[in-house]
């Protein structure tokens, strides 16, 4: 394990220097120590890893329950709601026919559908961290966006379960499905009418016992979900949205951050240990047709959410590229699909996919400026990006209230 983590830091110290980011130098790290990479060895069985690497997954969908919060829908209205919907519509739809079309089965069509659907939050929020957008106007649509995804990420995650199961009838299936609704339906009860009672129990000053007891939580929720159908995921996920509205929430994402960005690691290293590049070759022409599609799919999102908020064309290259990057999510879904005996060319497929977008994703946000050009005659009547900020800038000036005393 020692290992892993040197393997895994060396190799994203390097890649941080020509603006790589981390999630797909992990992956690379395991997949050349790994069993199936000539050369030096450092992990035989994947497996070793196999319940760090699951504790890895349950910080990450812990933190973003943590950061999830429905006041930023409501604010958003239904420009944003609509905004995600679509996206959601294009990619989600798209990966599904795109599954269909390779022929692999029905199952696997249904995990390709969320693979190609739902973009990665963390490399998202961390390529607006790093190109200092944050502020832009652009982000809230953006923002947006993650948070409809989240939404959709629980219920599709609870429904896709007796799918990949192998449910053997429709009363099966059903029956799986509903007790993994009812579970859902329980926290959702817990998110909103007991987080008062929650922040009580879990309240303290002392942060080691605040780790332990949010920690501890966390673990235990996610088998408990997994006990009634539903990926185990999900119930860190609603435990996360539970303990980030109550008043130890700062703390929390606070106390959270080393922890998951540790096991994370690990958990990236320990999928990419499970790859054989000679595997890579026999799915390179989906891999590339995949990432054409989703290229496509987020250019017409963009295209329908700059039309609505009267963007021009360098905010909406922004929004269109920025949104491409796939990775934990995905990842995710090759876990669930390997677990459950589907296709063997899902993981090798997968790999790749993100690997690609989880780099071409950050580095083509940071030349946006070039896409915008092009975009500039799909959106006729806008300026450059520049004049658009400006523009921008002098409109809320013009109309800004004038100051006045404050009140109360």
């Amino acid at each position: 394990m020692g290992g892993a983590f040197v393997a895994a830091a060396v190799l994203a110290r390097l890649g941080s220097r020509i603006g790589l980011p981390t999630i797909p130098l992990f992956i690379l790290a395991g997949a050349l120590l790994g069993p199936h990479t000539p050369g030096f060895v450092l992990v035989d069985d994947p497996h070793e890893l196999e319940m760090l690497s699951a504790l890895g997954l349950v910080l990450l969908l812990f933190y973003l329950g943590l950061e999830f919060h429905l006041d930023d829908l409501k604010a958003g209205g239904r420009k944003l709601t609509l905004a995600g919907i679509v996206y959601l519509i294009l990619n989600v739809g798209a990966g599904l026919l795109f599954g269909f079309a390779l022929g692999w089965g029905t199952s696997e069509a249904f995990v390709l559908a969320g693979v190609l659907g739902i973009s990665s939050s963390a490399i998202i929020t961390k390529v607006l961290v790093d190109l200092g957008r944050i502020g832009n106007p652009e982000t809230k649509a953006i923002l947006g966006i993650i948070v409809i995804d989240d939404i959709f990420l629980a219920v599709y995650l609870a429904a896709l379960q007796p799918v990949i199961s192998g449910a053997d009838s429709m009363a099966s299936a059903a029956a799986q499905a509903g007790r993994a609704f009812g579970f859902l339906l329980v926290l959702a009860t817990l998110v909103r009418w007991g987080t008062g009672l929650i922040g009580r129990l879990i309240a303290t000053r002392d942060n080691e016992l605040l780790v332990i007891s949010f920690l501890g939580a966390a673990v235990l929720m996610a088998g408990v979900a997994e006990e009634f159908g539903v990926a185990d995921v999900i119930g860190a996920f609603m435990v996360g949205l539970m303990l980030g509205s109550t008043s130890s929430g700062d703390r929390i994402r606070e106390l959270v951050n080393p922890l998951r960005d540790a096991f994370a690691a690990i958990f990236f290293f320990a999928f990419g240990l499970s790859i054989d590049p000679g595997d890579l070759p026999s799915v390179l022409l989906p891999v590339l047709v995949a990432v054409v599609v989703t290229l496509a799919m987020n250019l017409l999102s963009g295209l329908f959410t700059a039309r609505m908020y009267g963007f021009g064309p360098e905010p909406t290259a922004n929004v269109a590229i920025t949104l491409t990057a796939r990775g934990e999510f995905a990842l995710i879904l090759a876990t669930m699909a390997a677990s459950a005996g589907l296709d063997e060319r899902l993981s090798p497929f997968i790999a790749g996919y993100v690997l690609v977008l989880a780099v071409l994703a950050p580095l083509a946000a940071g030349r946006s400026r070039w896409f915008a050009r092009g975009l500039g005659r799909l959106l006729p009547g806008h300026r450059s990006g520049k004049e658009t900020k400006e523009t921008a800038g002098e409109a809320r000036k013009e109309a800004a209230p004038e100051p006045v005393a404050a009140e109360g």
